[in-house]
């Protein structure tokens, strides 16, 4: 009788503890994620990121479109990793004067073919400048600053580069939005705006559409003092101006056409390119 008790005192012990290591192990697999555990990257595709990527999905052309510039207007293109290699020299002999480049996206992406991009097109004399693809719901407007300028995005007075740009256009993870108010939105906007600004002496280009700069800017803030102006809008015309600008500096007319990537009329002639190189 002795040893039959101490075999079920035995016995029970060992539930006890087979249970509290069961739960030991719930509590570990269902509890918080360790304190330095890595967040997760929201940017999970930013090669299928490009300039107008989300426009042509919101804003998509209506039919045959016929362009008609009312100026003089000089054309160009803007290409990013989705295009990879791109053969700058038949670009410039088919008449391209100047080009952006995707150089980064987030604090976390890097375009792989931003150096043959870039200096290729710059090789072959045309103006080229580099721009970043915002995410305003990752990081502050002064870190992806920062970050594009670390990685490609500077500006040099050599007469070949362009101020860097900023790509402001619809979430292609979420929220139209990123889920920022338009305060927010103004504010995230500044802030990489003036931190450029405070780095390089020149203000950057900002992109977009003026449909999505209304909803989700509120039409508020003074930019078009400052920053010059890409639009898009692939239906014949410019369109109206987002809120204060009185004119487009770049108009991306269309997603495809004679060169690689979009297609993009600066507003006046080479000389104006050149203008804006040079501050």
């Amino acid at each position: 009788m002795a040893r039959s008790s101490t075999l079920t005192a035995l016995t029970s012990g060992f539930k006890a503890l087979a249970v509290a290591a069961a739960l030991t192990c719930v509590t570990v697999t269902l509890g918080a994620p360790p304190a330095n555990a890595a967040p997760m990257n929201p940017v999970s595709h930013p090669e299928r990121d490009w300039m107008g990527s989300q426009v042509a999905r919101h804003e998509p052309p209506t039919g045959n479109v016929t362009i008609t510039p009312l100026v003089a207007q000089t054309p160009g293109l803007d290409v990013s990793g989705w295009q990879g290699n791109v053969n700058w020299a038949s670009v410039a002999a088919n008449g391209a004067r100047f080009a952006y480049v995707k150089a980064t996206e987030s604090t976390t992406y890097t375009s792989p073919y931003f150096s043959q991009q870039y200096t290729g097109s710059y090789n072959v004399g045309l103006i080229r400048g580099a721009y970043h693809f915002a995410t305003p719901n990752t990081s502050s407007g002064a870190t992806q600053a920062d970050y594009f300028i670390a990685h490609g995005g500077g500006w040099s007075r050599d007469g070949k580069t362009l101020p860097g740009l900023l790509d402001m256009e619809w979430n292609p993870y979420g929220a139209a939005c990123y889920g920022l108010s338009a305060s927010a939105m103004v504010n995230w906007i500044a802030s990489f705006s003036n931190q450029y600004h405070a780095r390089t002496s020149r203000w950057p280009v900002i992109y977009t559409a003026t449909s999505w700069w209304s909803q989700c800017t509120g039409n508020i803030g003074a930019f078009a003092s400052n920053n010059p102006l890409m639009i898009a809008n692939y239906n014949g015309s410019p369109g109206p101006m987002p809120y204060n600008w009185g004119y487009q500096t770049i108009w991306q007319f269309a997603d495809h056409g004679t060169f690689p990537g979009d297609q993009d009329y600066f507003n006046g002639d080479f000389s104006r390119i050149q203008a804006l190189a040079n501050g």
